[in-house]
């Protein structure tokens, strides 16, 4: 059975991601196949700036929070990135949690949730060079929800019905991409 993880790459408090990310959990999981999906939250892996002596191509991890998240990440054949976009950008939670690991990442597919002023588009083009150098293959469909017309007064989140066919999409590429690079990942 294929695992995705689903990443919520916001720790702020109050955030509108755990909001997204739950809608994100409960499509994936109503949407059937063959494929498992689990929330993967950040704010359980309260990681240190990058604290790790030697580069994480090395994959010589020396602290215990590194190896337990790369356990975590590891686990997962593909993942689904829930994430916020600030200052153009994503957060630098998420930033920081990527940058921890490098073979755990390798040769998975990975899709973007994303949210924001703009959609959060700007974060979800950030990602996809920063997934590109950990060997990661990045799905063409991203969902976009607005603060404007995806949420009300800004924090309720409320999706457009065009949004799940998005998701569902997205869902398929994330799956079907992730099945097709366990041969490199063997």
């Amino acid at each position: 059975m294929t695992r995705i993880g689903i990443i919520l790459g916001s720790t702020r408090p109050g955030r509108n991601g755990e909001k997204v990310a739950h809608w994100v959990l409960d499509q994936a999981r109503a949407h059937g196949g063959e494929a498992t999906f689990e929330l993967v939250d950040l704010a359980d892996y309260p990681l240190p700036h990058l604290d790790e002596p030697l580069p994480p191509s090395m994959g010589q991890y020396q602290n215990a929070h590194t190896k337990e998240w790369a356990d975590r990440i590891a686990s997962f054949d593909g993942f689904i990135i829930v994430t916020p976009e600030y200052n153009h950008s994503t957060s630098g939670v998420l930033k920081n949690a990527i940058d921890y690991l490098f073979a755990e990442w390798n040769n998975k597919a990975v899709g973007f949730v994303s949210y924001g002023a703009v959609g959060g588009a700007r974060a979800a083009e950030h990602l996809r060079l920063i997934v590109g150098e950990l060997k990661m293959a990045d799905v063409r469909t991203n969902v976009a929800l607005s603060l404007y017309t995806d949420f009300v007064n800004f924090s309720d989140f409320a999706p457009g019905e065009h949004q799940a066919a998005s998701l569902s999409t997205l869902i398929d590429e994330v799956v079907a991409w992730s099945r097709a690079l366990a041969p490199l990942r063997g």
